[in-house]
């Protein structure tokens, strides 16, 4: 049963819905402003949408045997779009999140090891000490009278210490500045679609790629030294580097070139501490709207060993900070589109759609996550969906991390680090808006806060 005391449930932000079709150019135009308006309300009650745009077939599909059969079954006929590789190229170089093929299976089978099991318990000691360190700065801060904060960037700064930790074993004071500037950047100025971009065929340039050249020069030459200065520390076994660096391809013997390190690197970087930091900002901002889950986390937390030494064993005993973040994630899910492109012509099962070769798939989260055909009440924030004993979701109707042989390698981490640190947050502060907390959610490679939102940090007695 759901929670009783969602019976008043506060309206849950969301960007306008579109009504009536839009041309083309209007289309375009709601692409770079914000995707999440592309979606008008049969997008959230059909098992498919079929469109066209510049002459190119699209299907947006809520059918779970439909995408089971796209992201699983068939995943090798259906690839990485044009459109996704020149836009996340110059950022992400070669590495894992846009590989294909070989290659593709080459780099999965070589970094699946850094996440396994045994690794955890070292990944769990830093992201305990990061928390730690983030809420005693944060207490610091509440004491000399500056109890309103930007939630919003302390967690991104807070992920990007974790991540500096967990893969190079170095402090981000001297990195973290010109990181964070640089992926802001890229967000704001290089990651929207012109319409050049999309008319172009792939192997010539368009004018905007001049700009995400110069912008991977200056990113490659940035994680060179972030690479260089990690080489330059003594020790060995601490972190996700010495792990990638050491990996060898179980099947060939091959390990990593330098430039492949380094693709590997920033991927894990942007995938692991952007996305984190947003799953933590949307569980910390439901975590206001609903006051009653945000108590059930504090005495959970309060009777779990959140230390470095016990994080390891700790994310089984906090099954309410799970649930909640769980929750968060389906209704923000920090990556909120998957896009693939038919290799072939092809018919899906389920709603039996013909797909052309050359087709766009999309498979947004965002409406995945909200279909009314999916899930009870889906515009309700009710951690009980997530709880121990509940029954759990279809892999292919709830897939924060994706789904099938591409599903985030890095997932277990990411959700050690989002329980750990919800759990660690709430046990010290209850937390509150201070001043206006309406925001719109904004599509910028994550689902993001439209403007920034204050926090009041309360410090539990």
């Amino acid at each position: 049963m759901p929670d009783t005391m969602l019976a008043e449930a506060p309206v849950l932000p969301r960007p306008p819905m579109p009504i009536g079709r839009r041309s083309q150019i209007e289309a375009i135009r709601t692409l770079r402003r914000n995707p999440l308006e592309m979606y008008g309300p049969p997008a959230f009650e059909l098992p498919v949408l079929e469109g066209r745009l510049l002459g190119r077939q699209r299907l947006l599909l809520n059918s779970p045997p439909a995408i089971r059969h796209v992201l699983l079954d068939a995943h090798e006929d259906y690839v990485r779009s044009p459109i996704t590789r020149r836009l996340l190229r110059p950022i992400l170089g070669q590495g894992l999140l846009l590989a294909e093929g070989a290659a593709w299976r080459h780099q999965r089978r070589t970094i699946a090891p850094a996440f396994a099991p045994r690794v955890m318990p070292m990944l769990a000691r830093h992201i305990a000490a990061g928390a730690e360190e983030a809420v005693v700065a944060l207490a610091s801060r509440a004491a000399r009278g500056e109890d309103v904060i930007d939630l919003h960037t302390t967690l991104r700064h807070l992920t990007l210490t974790i991540a500096g930790r967990s893969m190079f074993s170095l402090e981000m004071d001297a990195f973290g500045e010109r990181l964070r500037a640089l992926m802001h950047r890229y967000a704001e100025r290089h990651v929207s679609p012109r319409m050049l971009d999309m008319l172009l065929p792939p192997a010539i340039p368009s004018p905007a790629d001049i700009g995400r050249r110069a912008f991977q020069r200056e990113w490659q030459a940035f994680m060179d030294g972030v690479i260089a200065a990690r080489e330059g520390t003594p020790g060995e076994g601490r972190d996700l580097y010495d792990v990638l660096h050491a990996a060898r391809d179980p099947e060939t013997g091959e390990g990593f070139s330098r430039e492949g390190l380094r693709d590997e690197i920033s991927t894990l970087i942007l995938a692991g501490h952007e996305t984190t930091a947003v799953a933590l900002f949307w569980s910390c901002y439901l975590a206001v709207l609903f006051p009653e889950s945000q108590e059930r986390i504090a005495a959970e937390a309060a009777r779990a060993d959140l230390s470095p030494e016990g994080a390891g064993a700790a994310f089984d005993a906090l099954p309410e900070a799970r649930a909640h973040l769980d929750e968060a994630m389906r209704l923000y899910p920090p990556a909120y589109l998957v896009v693939r492109m038919a290799r072939k012509a092809d018919t899906l099962p389920g709603p039996g759609t013909r797909v052309e070769e050359g087709a766009l798939i999309s498979m947004a989260p965002w409406v995945l996550h909200r279909h009314r055909t999916l899930w009870t009440d889906p515009e309700r924030f009710d951690p009980s969906r997530f709880r121990p004993g509940a029954p759990p979701p279809d892999r292919f109707a709830y897939m924060p991390f994706g789904a099938g042989p591409r599903i985030c390698v890095g997932a277990r981490f990411a959700l050690a680090e989002g329980v750990i640190v919800l759990a660690r947050l709430l046990r010290e502060f209850r937390l509150e808006f201070a001043g206006d907390p309406m925001v719109v959610p904004l599509g910028r490679v994550t689902t993001q806060p439209d403007r920034r939102v204050g926090f009041r940090l309360v410090r539990r007695g």
